[in-house]
């Protein structure tokens, strides 16, 4: 590989991005397996355990204040900068205090803790994500984020297997807290080191503009529903293979745990770098819509490894073959989505869009466990893999749709307005807001019945029936609004 393409890897903004993806991952593991592992440890009963992992819920609904960082502005550091390094204060004060804790003394002042850092951590991804977006031009954004992931999995592997291992053999569980908050002081060196992107972009002047803004501000593009759609299933594919792979390779082929364990978390940890980090050179040489694609073909066909391994007989070397084949492709075609929500982000309110947008990618990853347990049940293993190759063809088909809007993007760093079915299109984002507003009150639903306030299970499923209904009728529109405006347009 030409050396031009591996200098930007040396560069500052290269090694500020490795060190505060490292801050990112770090606190993950702390509030989720870790923690689970040190409750386990102290006999803590296993439905006491089940509710902390609601905790993680704050990654998922952090596009909800990610709107206040982008229309505020701290009064040191920057917009970017300075929400960056309050969230790791926090974390460092947070992390330190449940080291002093002890699951079977302190148990609802360490739950209280964890979704304080829970809250901290997603706080610090919103801003970490609108910094890089903010801070890399279109040539660095697919090696920018090759170099995040990089950071970002090596803090998994530190604060997940690395402090079990030194918590069980060295440290104990409260000592090992306290080195993983010195460790985050990492984060904050980066964030008084690494430079503060352009202040001439022009911030949000109201909070409720900050909300508002970044959705009309979407939905005006040109081709919007069919990009929302495509964020969604480019990585179907992949999250199919991936969402009962470890329950194949133990059931489905009899391989034991510890085999499994160690070719994962080693082998596939190393492809998943190794992966990210080529891709992000590739896209040096590739354009974004390119780089998308090819990816996106690799992704679906390394699923083949786990084909083979469901209709021949029982090999470790298959296996691993397998895994290092599929997290590899998965790892470059992680590096160019990545690339593709920066590109797609109004650097204005690039805080809000990120965290809207990354939300909205993992919806394969979250739901598609169920259709893929009934689907193994009904048809075996070797077909199930075989249907996660064809789950991944919808998006590329939609990546070859948008591939005019993706150029045009990439090139002029500027969104091309939409033009055609004005009121068409209103009635398409009420539904879709409709159905949300009816998801978001399932939820408080599921929250009061499982608290044991009332017995609301029926309402529940009934509002969730109608929210997911609206939204799916709202999406349908909107895209099929989008293809017949590309069509008038010739731009498909």
């Amino acid at each position: 590989m030409s050396k031009q393409y591996l200098n930007i890897f040396t560069q500052r903004n290269s090694v500020v991005l490795l060190l505060l993806g490292f801050a990112s991952g770090l606190p993950l593991a702390l509030t989720s397996g870790t923690l689970q592992a040190w409750m386990t440890v102290e006999n803590i009963d296993l439905k006491t355990i089940g509710i902390f992992s609601l905790v993680g819920q704050a990654y998922v609904f952090k596009f909800l204040w990610s709107p206040f960082m982008d229309r505020y502005t701290p009064p040191f550091l920057g917009r970017r900068r300075g929400w960056l390094l309050i969230s790791q204060l926090l974390l460092v004060a947070a992390i330190v205090a449940m080291g002093f804790m002890n699951p079977a003394q302190h148990l609802w002042w360490l739950a209280a803790l964890a979704v304080l850092v829970a809250f901290c951590s997603a706080s610090q991804d919103i801003v970490f994500d609108a910094y890089k977006t903010d801070l890399l031009t279109a040539e660095e954004r697919g090696a920018g984020a090759a170099i995040s992931v990089l950071g970002y999995r090596l803090a998994m592997l530190v604060s997940g297997g690395l402090a079990l291992w030194l918590a069980d053999r060295y440290f104990g569980w409260q000592s090992t807290y306290w080195l993983m908050a010195a460790l985050m002081l990492i984060g904050i060196a980066a964030t008084l080191w690494a430079p503060e992107p352009d202040d001439g972009i022009a911030a949000p002047r109201t909070l409720e503009q900050a909300v508002v803004a970044p959705l009309r501000d979407f939905f005006a593009r040109n081709n919007a529903w069919l990009i929302l759609l495509l964020i969604v299933m480019y990585k179907m594919g992949d999250a199919f293979a991936g969402s009962l792979s470890t329950t194949f390779l133990i059931r489905g082929v009899g391989f034991d745990a510890g085999e499994v364990g160690l070719v994962n978390k080693t082998l596939g940890l190393f492809a998943t770098i190794v992966g990210a980090l080529f891709g992000g050179v590739l896209m040096q040489r590739l354009s974004l819509f390119r780089a998308l694609m090819l990816f996106g073909m690799l992704q679906a066909v390394s699923n083949l490894g786990y084909w083979i391994l469901a209709v021949t007989d029982k090999n470790i070397i298959t296996m691993g073959s397998a895994i290092f084949l599929e997290n590899l492709c998965g790892g470059m075609g992680t590096a160019a989505f990545v690339a593709l929500l920066m590109t797609l982000c109004n650097k204005s309110f690039s805080a809000t869009q990120f965290a809207l947008l990354s939300a909205l990618s993992a919806v394969g990853r979250v739901y598609v466990g169920p259709i893929a347990g009934w689907f193994v049940e009904a048809h075996g293993w070797p077909l199930f893999y075989l249907f996660s190759i064809a789950a991944a063809l919808p998006g590329l088909m939609l990546l070859a749709v948008c591939r005019q809007t993706l150029e045009y993007t990439q090139k002029t760093d500027h969104f091309m307005p939409r033009s055609e079915f004005r009121q068409a299109y209103r009635w398409a984002l009420r539904l879709l807001t409709l159905g949300c507003l009816l998801l978001g009150i399932w939820l408080l639903l599921l929250i009061v019945d499982a608290l044991g306030w009332g017995a609301l299970t029926l309402l529940a499923d009934s509002v969730l029936q109608l929210g997911a209904a609206l939204s799916l009728l709202g999406i349908a529109m909107g895209s099929l609004l989008d293809y017949l405006a590309l069509r008038r347009t010739q731009l498909a």
